[in-house]
């Protein structure tokens, strides 16, 4: 047993509580139903269709149980295969699965390097795993090579920039206490880190909080014995080494590089898009995890949802459109909290009676309809919401359950 599976079978991860099932669903990105179809099938995918899904790397199930909740509170049908190196996470996560009455779940102890033996798959979760593997590019072909043609991944890799202070103490810790029981390890990692200096980058770094919630998390975030992060550029590039394009992040205002700079200053015409989504990481520097969508090369383009299309349906992400339109109506406006982070996105009041009528139903064309708006004047106002909500993950373009 080499060390990474040796944490995970002392220390599944994240820390879970089946029982915690029967009061609240876990949700987030990736993998959630919206978001896949939106960034994937263009916000078209007839969901009658069967999902034939993989969570590679599954843990103790955040991921999994998601998706297959969700799916099944739709009604819409689903196979999915759970796919993880941990006994202990795979418990975890059968427990999860079983109090919640989900079937479909095929769990299988394993690698995700042998992911194509169990494939194809329309969709992939892999989060959280991939900056965990000795070779990382191996894992990233893996997961290609059971991908269907017209399918795509969501996966979540560590960013470096917003990590400042965990590499030296991993670095640290991994120097001071080798070959120690992962119990032990533990216990004195943590008497260790109470004696830190308040100056220390870890301690000035107001992102990380995995340290704080758990044993496993701290075990995870600082102790852990193979982990590297990925700039977006080298995202990207292992992506485009796996045969696979780079859709988008899951909140692309983060890497819009525009957003960051003063007006009168632009980049060179000859940055491409990766590019200038690299230096956006750069001068943000708060971004800890990358959340992307990717599908095989050459699908890239014409994957993820776009308003163009007037018969998309907009799902609003965390809160109904009347309370989201109401708050804009009032401060013009929208704030949202992300961690140590408040963002806040102008958004014109006039646009309040159009994101009062998002409700998961509705078609743009039946917006813009019912707000007695014609095309151009529709296309004019929904633009400006289209790139506040979706820019922030708060708006995607799916077919309605």
């Amino acid at each position: 047993m080499n060390g990474v599976q040796e944490q995970y079978e002392a220390y599944p991860y994240p820390e879970r509580d089946p029982e915690e099932e029967r009061r609240r669903l876990i949700v987030g990105s990736p993998s959630h139903p919206h978001e896949i179809d939106h960034f994937i099938y263009g916000g078209r995918r007839d969901w009658r269709k069967p999902l034939r899904a993989l969570v590679a790397g599954g843990g103790t199930g955040d991921g999994l149980i998601q998706l297959a909740a969700l799916m099944d509170r739709a009604g819409r049908p689903c196979e999915i295969t759970y796919l993880d190196l941990s006994v202990a996470a795979r418990k975890v996560a059968e427990a999860r699965a079983a109090i919640r009455g989900l079937s479909g779940i095929r769990f299988i102890t394993g690698s995700l390097l042998d992911a194509a033996d169990h494939g194809p798959f329309d969709y992939i979760d892999c989060c959280g795993v991939l900056h965990h593997l000795p070779d990382p590019q191996a894992g990233f072909d893996a997961l290609a090579a059971a991908l269907a043609p017209d399918g795509g991944i969501g996966l979540m890799v560590y960013a470096p920039y917003g990590r400042s202070g965990v590499y030296p103490l991993q670095e640290a810790f991994g120097a001071v206490l080798p070959g120690l029981p992962p119990a032990e390890r533990l216990a004195r990692a943590r008497r260790i880190f109470e004696r830190l200096p308040e100056g220390h980058p870890f301690r000035r770094n107001p992102h990380l909080v995995d340290h704080e919630q758990s044993d496993a998390g701290f075990y995870d975030l600082l102790l852990h014995s193979q982990d590297r992060p990925f700039t977006v550029a080298e995202l990207a590039a292992a992506l485009s080494g796996a045969g696979l394009d780079l859709v988008s992040f899951n909140q692309p205002a983060l890497y819009d590089l525009a957003r960051l700079l003063p007006p009168g200053i632009a980049p060179p015409e000859s940055m491409g898009r990766i590019a200038r989504m690299d230096v956006a990481e750069k001068l943000r520097g708060t971004i800890k995890t990358h959340i992307a969508y990717a599908v095989p090369a050459g699908r890239g383009a014409v994957a993820q949802a776009r308003a163009s299309d007037r018969s998309l349906v907009p799902h609003l992400k965390g809160v109904p459109g009347p309370q989201l339109a109401r708050a804009v109506a009032a401060k013009g406006q929208i704030t949202m909290t992300a961690g140590a982070e408040k963002r806040v996105e102008t958004v014109p009041k006039s646009a309040a009676p159009l994101i009062g009528l998002i409700d998961g139903r509705r078609p743009l064309s039946a917006i813009g309809a019912r707000a007695g708006l014609d095309p151009i004047a529709f296309s004019a106002r929904w633009g400006v919401i289209d790139r506040a909500l979706c820019g922030w993950g708060m708006m995607l373009y799916a077919q309605p359950a």
